[in-house]
């Protein structure tokens, strides 16, 4: 797994100086220098960093005033470059802004920024994260008993293939046990989607804290194998800055 990141500018030394610094740390870079175009991008995909040249870019600080309103971009970390005279640090952290940088970016300043933002990045990753896993589950509803096989599962919910369509109201009881492990869930459930071919999508609804922790647990085991070093991160610490 590797984290992804989009970086609106046109600033030639910004690019020159961010890019590599992403790229140490495995974080692909997608570079778009037009504000219009950055907007349709973060409309129709999901990035873990989004950075944005706010002051040196036409409609730069209206893309990221606009980001928290994008449903797949407005959890990603955001990183504000400024350079000194238009927009303040405390204006951007109003914006909801995660980082900030001042021009000129240096490399030093830059990978201390991405290097304290990164486990905010793979945080986030892991909230919306689905492992792919195909396990029998159980499908109880009232005193009927049906059968299904998943097809991917996170910390907040489960997709799964039946037979048999479920109501849109309903708020089955899923058990299941996840593969490697000895972690048998029993939680309660509320359908979030479905399609005319039987997959459905199941929320989960009053997780015991217990079985929570197990299943982020298990959850980071899988990002772990994917991404190495997701578990040191995960368990980092860092807060927001200036740099």
């Amino acid at each position: 797994m590797t984290l992804e990141s989009l970086l609106l500018s046109r600033d030639a030394e910004v690019l020159r100086v961010l890019r590599p610094t992403l790229e140490k740390l495995s974080i692909e870079v997608e570079v778009c220098q037009e504000a219009r175009k950055a907007t349709e991008i973060l409309i129709s995909e999901k990035f873990d960093a989004v950075i944005v040249d706010c002051d040196d870019l036409a409609g730069g600080l209206e893309v990221l005033q606009g980001l928290r309103a994008t449903p797949s971009n407005r959890n990603s970390v955001t990183f504000a470059l400024l350079n000194g005279k238009k927009t303040t640090t405390q204006e951007a952290f109003g914006m909801g802004v995660n980082f900030v940088l001042q021009k000129p970016v240096s490399t030093l300043n830059a990978s201390r920024c991405f290097h304290a933002a990164l486990n905010f990045m793979v945080r986030e990753r892991r909230r919306y994260f689905r492992q792919p896993v195909k396990m029998p589950v159980k499908v109880i509803l009232g005193d009927k008993e049906l059968k299904a096989t998943s097809t991917n599962v996170s910390e907040g919910g489960i997709a799964l293939m039946m037979h048999q369509a479920l109501p849109k109201s309903a708020t089955p009881v899923l058990q299941f046990t996840l593969p490697e492990s000895n972690l048998t869930l029993s939680v309660e459930t509320e359908v979030a989607w479905a399609d005319t071919k039987g997959h459905v999508g199941l929320r989960f609804l009053n997780v015991p804290q217990s079985s929570q922790e197990l299943l982020e647990k298990w959850l980071d085991e899988q990002m772990e194998k994917e991404f190495p070093g997701a578990k040191e991160k995960l368990a980092g610490s860092g807060s927001e800055g200036i740099q």
